[in-house]
């Protein structure tokens, strides 16, 4: 895959850069938690997942892969596929939500963004996008989307940039912010190519907590294209929260406990 190929070499760097010191110097500094497994669901083990949301109690899940990118609506506790819409072969769908009824999502090169009607699934806009698209969220209001690098961007609902943040653990700039949720008035962040998930501030960047997802899929349930960890979903209904991955055949409820 070319996009793994892009950063492999820095994903390298990353235990010795900022995941040896996650586990020695900045533990005093940020919260430390990992991962109680509370439920498990079918999940369809051939979904690249890129994005995952729920709106009015319902799954939603965008898929990437030119050729396979697909937004999907899900039956949680089947992981069946009740509703599927297909994107162009030129399009390689990434990260996905909803703000106000419309879903928004985003494409990882083609710097385009597409809106739906959240209700009807039906096609609505699609907006110039001038970055590499990863992940999407809303506090609500806005727009939050990560590009790959350290950078959080707050967009409009006309994908007009309002402000940027810099993450920063310790002080130091983190990259490969992919998957977005936002939960409690926190960003939640999963970390490209790794196990990791941060809890952000929005207002300033600084991360004040990581979640150790290490060994969530079971070994027994790998297969060769069993991928990596990128899938956060919080329904603010039950105000439950779930972790997936690409490709994976799994969908978990979790909580977090301290280390």
């Amino acid at each position: 895959m070319k996009r793994i190929a892009n950063i492999l070499f820095g994903s390298l760097l990353v235990p010795l850069l900022l995941l040896q010191p996650l586990c020695t110097s900045c533990q005093a500094k940020i919260k430390q938690y990992k991962i109680k497994v509370v439920n498990e669901y079918p999940h369809d083990r051939h979904a690249y997942t890129q994005g995952l949301f729920f709106y009015g109690g319902e799954l939603y899940e965008t898929t990437g892969q030119y050729g396979e990118s697909t937004l999907r609506r899900l039956d949680l506790t089947t992981g069946e596929v009740k509703e599927k819409l297909n994107f162009s072969r030129k399009y390689f769908a990434e990260g996905s939500a909803e703000l106000d009824g419309k879903i928004y999502i985003l494409t990882w090169e083609s710097k385009v963004a597409f809106v739906y009607d959240a209700a009807t699934l039906t096609y609505e806009k699609t907006y110039s996008y001038p970055r590499e698209g990863w992940g999407i969220t809303t506090d609500g209001t806005s727009l939050i989307t990560s590009d790959g690098s350290s950078r959080l961007y707050f967009l409009d609902k006309d994908f007009k940039l309002q402000r940027s943040v810099m993450v920063r653990l310790d002080g130091r700039p983190v990259h490969y912010l992919n998957e977005l949720e936002y939960i409690d008035g926190k960003i939640w962040a999963n970390m490209y190519l790794s196990d990791l998930i941060f809890i952000i501030n929005p207002e300033n960047g600084e991360i004040e907590a990581a979640i150790d997802c290490a060994d969530l899929l079971d070994k027994a349930l790998r297969e060769e294209a069993t991928d990596v960890l990128n899938g956060i979903a919080y329904n603010p209904q039950t105000r439950k929260i779930y972790l997936t991955g690409k490709n994976w055949p799994r969908l978990y409820e979790v909580k977090l406990v301290a280390k």
